[in-house]
């Protein structure tokens, strides 16, 4: 029956932030499809030599770049020292997105480690714990759920807190960059800027649902299988 209740609550709770956050997806998706925004960022450099630019004001020089059209995310490995960048110069929100993952590599060295080594332990407790708990080797599975759970904060609690760092700041970082370079108009930044305005209220809140819909699935899935061994 505890089995029952926890996945009741998890899965209403995941479809109830999910049809919310719905909305935000078409959202997020009409903004980066308006092309008289995407193309107020053509007059900038490529973007290996923005990232080069906005890391030199970091005083953060050290940090490989490469640009990957393979890849579908702009990301930053704390373990290299490495900015991915996804393709893509003629999107609006390209400076602000190449800022994000600059401001990534100056956040605290420990942090980023322990965040790497952390999501690792995460994954691979999660793969155990779902096949002890299929072979029945762990006798009280709602312990083991609980367990998992406050990995599962501690996990959420720390992606969510870089992400909101970055994403708040990029914006203000975006811009600075911008008004220094001077090869497009004031009145371009500023609708640029709005852009990144409205895509932060947008983006964030749909950041934070996809993080901790990442956990709440996997907690499904535990509880699930303690369910099934139950009733088989």
């Amino acid at each position: 029956m505890e089995y029952f209740i926890i996945l009741l609550f998890a899965i209403s709770l995941l479809l109830i932030l999910g049809i919310l956050s719905y909305t935000k997806v078409k959202d997020i998706k009409a903004l980066a499809e308006k092309e008289e925004l995407n193309t107020l960022t053509k007059d900038f450099p490529d973007n290996i030599e923005i990232a080069k630019d906005i890391l030199a004001k970091l005083n953060n020089t050290g940090v490989t770049i490469e640009e990957d059209k393979q890849a579908q995310a702009s990301l930053y490995i704390a373990v290299t020292n490495k900015i991915i960048i996804a393709s893509g110069k003629n999107t609006f929100a390209r400076v602000q997105t190449i800022a994000h993952e600059c401001l990534h590599s100056v956040q605290d060295r420990k942090m980023l480690l322990f965040n790497f080594v952390y999501s690792n332990i995460y994954l691979l407790s999660f793969i155990v714990l779902a096949v002890l708990l299929a072979l029945g080797v762990i006798p009280n599975g709602v312990l083991a759920i609980l367990c998992f759970t406050l990995l599962s904060f501690v996990y959420y609690f720390i992606r969510s807190y870089r992400e909101m760092d970055a994403m708040t700041k990029a914006k203000y970082l975006a811009k600075e960059y911008m008004q220094e370079k001077e090869v497009t108009s004031k009145e371009k930044i500023e609708k640029l800027v709005e852009a990144f305005e409205q895509n932060n209220k947008i983006g964030i809140p749909y950041t934070i649902y996809k993080l901790f819909s990442n956990c709440m699935v996997k907690i499904i899935l535990l509880a699930g299988i303690c369910l099934i061994r139950t009733i088989f």
